[in-house]
């Protein structure tokens, strides 16, 4: 069985067909779904996927495209729905300065604060960082993040930035571009970090991996990522699925086993 540790259900790309394609999931091998709430305007979608699907559990948290909808009102309303049984992390947050759509600042103010949640309410993080490489680092290192614990998710970064993170004991979520054929760095990523390190992902409804890249994206894709890690550490599937669902579970400590 494998451990979903990123997945956005929320997302009206999934509105046709959502009940179905989640019911789905349990047969083909998915055990326990994280679902990622990225905007203040869905934090309520997730908490009525994971109350009505027993193997789903919530994050809670705001990208940094978005954090120009924070102020500290919701700021303490997220601090309340991350008491709610299901809700396993805080996430996803960080830094993005590909799309730029907040200044940096404010991105990292929001960070922090978001950081901070996760350390009051004891819950570990879940890290979007996209070519913001440095100021996410230091943001961590500063925040002492180490001490929090959680996952750098979709890492885009080379060995050298793996390195930093796995030093702060966090992990690392590695989802569809791995099979990618211009994911070089990503590959000797996966190659150099230890198995006991890794999630898999999907990020659904984005990244779908080869050979359904450019679709649209689901967990029932995640036996790819399972392969493609398999392949680059010369193990089995089986062994991967194992290490990584014990790792979702460890990180993820609220999330109850099946």
């Amino acid at each position: 069985m494998i451990f979903e540790s990123h997945a956005h259900y929320d997302d009206e790309a999934f509105d046709e067909d959502r009940e179905a394609l989640l019911a789905s999931l349990e047969h083909q091998g998915i055990e326990r779904v994280i679902n990622v709430c990225a905007e203040v305007e869905n934090w309520s979608r997730t908490v009525a996927l994971m109350e009505k699907y027993p193997f789903i559990y919530g994050a809670v948290g705001v990208h940094p495209d978005d954090v120009g909808s924070l102020n500290e009102e919701r700021i303490e309303e997220m601090r309340q729905i991350c008491r709610y049984e299901k809700i396993v992390a805080v996430g996803e947050i960080g830094l993005d300065y590909y799309w730029d759509k907040e200044q940096h600042e404010s991105q990292i103010y929001w960070f922090e604060r978001q950081l901070q949640i996760a350390r009051e309410e004891k819950l570990p993080f879940i890290i979007h960082s996209r070519e913001a490489a440095s100021d996410t680092l230091e943001t961590m290192k500063r925040m002492r993040a180490g001490e929090i614990g959680g996952v750098v998710h979709c890492f885009s970064y080379g060995k050298e930035m793996a390195r930093e993170y796995l030093n702060m004991g966090l992990s690392l979520g590695i989802g569809g571009v791995l099979t990618f054929k211009n994911a070089r760095k990503l590959k000797e990523v996966v190659e150099y970090a230890p198995l006991e390190a890794l999630l898999v992902e999907t990020d659904s409804p984005y990244l779908a991996p080869v050979p359904n890249r450019g679709k649209r994206n689901s967990s029932l894709n995640l036996p790819w990522v399972v392969q493609a890690i398999s392949e680059i550490k010369g193990i089995s599937r089986e062994e991967v699925e194992e290490v990584t669902r014990e790792n979702g579970y460890r990180v993820f400590h609220k999330v109850k086993r099946g």
